[in-house]
């Protein structure tokens, strides 16, 4: 490796589930758990939901399901409030325990010696987000931690007018989503397959190329450092 090389990008967005973390079976275990007191046929639509929708808050998801699925005409509020509650102690455990990508806090501390901006843009709740990358001793690696009820979308736009983000830049994601969040905030995008739920990405990336397509992270970064090896 030069001391010269630089990465090209300046600003590097980090999806949670499915990149840094392998917990989208968690997430889809959980929901479903939280979700049986509706019954098993409704529990399974949920979680068919959530897996089409990737990326997006579960607030969006929980509001669909009792409205348009479980039918719910009173108490909505209450009821999602209960599943939200369900929701977050199902889950807790499971993404505390779950596989951390392999080589992620090598890397970070390479990207973060370099000088570039690292953040965490997710779907998942905010508060409970930075408690997990807290719990897992990864938060400091990072400049800012986002989740939802802010969608993506609106934290890239947000964090962009601020000043926060700087282009070019770079967003590493597993989902549909991510790779449109990516195009409208005018960043390169990397598909990560390996642990990713959205089953349809061939076709979806036959029409729309990313900068790169890869299993894991580390398999990303290995081309990254193979061609800073080379500079």
């Amino acid at each position: 490796m030069t001391e010269s090389f630089r990465f090209p990008w300046r600003t590097w967005v980090f999806d949670c589930d499915g990149v840094i973390l392998n917990s989208n079976s968690v997430k889809r275990d959980a929901m479903f758990r939280a979700a049986l007191p509706y019954g098993e046929h409704n529990a399974r639509a949920l979680v068919d939901y959530h897996v089409h929708n990737c990326g997006i808050g579960r607030e969006i998801k929980f509001y669909r399901f009792l409205n348009e699925i479980v039918g719910l005409r009173e108490g909505v509020d209450d009821a999602f409030n209960a599943l939200m509650t369900a929701y977050s102690r199902e889950l807790w455990n499971g993404v505390i325990a779950c596989e951390e990508a392999p080589g992620l806090r090598e890397a970070l501390k390479v990207l973060r010696d370099d000088g570039v901006l690292l953040y965490v843009v997710s779907g998942a709740q905010q508060i409970e987000l930075r408690s997990i990358l807290s719990e897992r001793g990864l938060i400091g690696f990072f400049d800012g931690v986002f989740g939802s009820p802010d969608s993506k979308d609106e934290i890239l736009a947000r964090e962009f007018a601020s000043g926060a983000m700087t282009r070019p830049g770079i967003f590493i994601g597993d989902s549909r989503y991510d790779a449109d969040a990516a195009a409208r905030a005018g960043l390169d995008f990397v598909f990560l397959h390996g642990w990713s739920d959205f089953d349809d990405w061939r076709s979806y990336f036959a029409s729309r190329v990313p900068l790169l397509i890869q299993e894991t992270f580390q398999d990303f970064m290995t081309c990254v450092f193979e061609r800073r090896a080379h500079q």
